[in-house]
């Protein structure tokens, strides 16, 4: 898209940007966009207010709302290019699954024939979300296979969507102490945000890509080791009788 050249009135603005007059006053009520320069009662925006809006543009097309944009931009300290390749790194590091569509018929064949009060929990828990009719969204193909294997094991659904939702607790306790590691140690321990600088941009977006390996390598390791311990007890136990 050709950048418009020049100084630009806020309908200009507006064309250009593909925006209304009353979202961009908002955005400038925000403190998202700063003010124009006004002269003889004008205001007049140049090229920093575009690049500014069609930043919040594709952050809001990343899936920012915008009080986190706000918090974003207020951060970024100018680095625009660069605060939309970390927000992209952010919401893109841990989003592996491809989600999957299916229907009722399908789900139900999958899972043993659940009744709708396992398919309620289901949807409560967020592994399977309806899209309308007889259609469902499946956010993890993963998790829901294995639920499907324990179903096909003989485990009932409720029991196996109770073991589910103890995954899932677990897992965001989990989740939430390597994010806060990020953010408290290596975040807020390279720089103040306030002066971080576009270089320094660009490096915290590699120690996020550096964290899911991490993380998962982790939590795997430490799985395996507690699941040893869990079935060596259990074994104990089952071969007593």
């Amino acid at each position: 898209m050709r950048e418009p050249a020049g100084e630009l009135t806020i309908d200009e603005l507006a064309r250009a940007t593909g925006m209304t007059v009353r979202n961009i006053r908002a955005h400038q009520s925000r403190g998202l966009l700063p003010p124009p320069e006004v002269r003889a009662r004008t205001g007049y925006y140049g090229p920093e207010h575009v690049a500014r809006l069609r930043l919040i543009q594709e952050l809001q097309a990343e899936g920012f709302n915008l009080r986190a944009i706000q918090r974003l931009v207020q951060a970024a300290n100018g680095g625009g290019e660069q605060l939309l390749a970390f927000g992209r790194a952010a919401l893109t590091a841990f989003a592996d699954e491809t989600p999957e569509t299916t229907t009722l018929q399908q789900l139900r064949a999958r899972l043993g024939d659940p009744d709708d009060r396992a398919l309620r929990r289901a949807e409560r828990l967020g592994i399977i979300r309806p899209l309308g009719g007889d259609r469902y969204e499946v956010p993890s193909p993963t998790l829901l296979r294995a639920g499907a294997e324990l179903i096909a094991m003989g485990v009932p659904p409720m029991r196996a969507l109770a073991v589910a939702e103890q995954v899932q607790r677990h897992a965001r306790a989990i989740a939430e102490s390597f994010a806060t590691l990020f953010v408290e140690e290596v975040a807020r321990g390279q720089v103040d945000p306030q002066t971080r600088t576009p270089q320094e941009w660009v490096e915290l977006s590699e120690a996020l890509a550096r964290l899911h390996p991490l993380a998962t390598e982790a939590v795997a390791a430490g799985f395996q080791q507690e699941m040893r311990r869990v079935v060596e007890r259990q074994l104990v136990e089952v071969l007593r009788g």
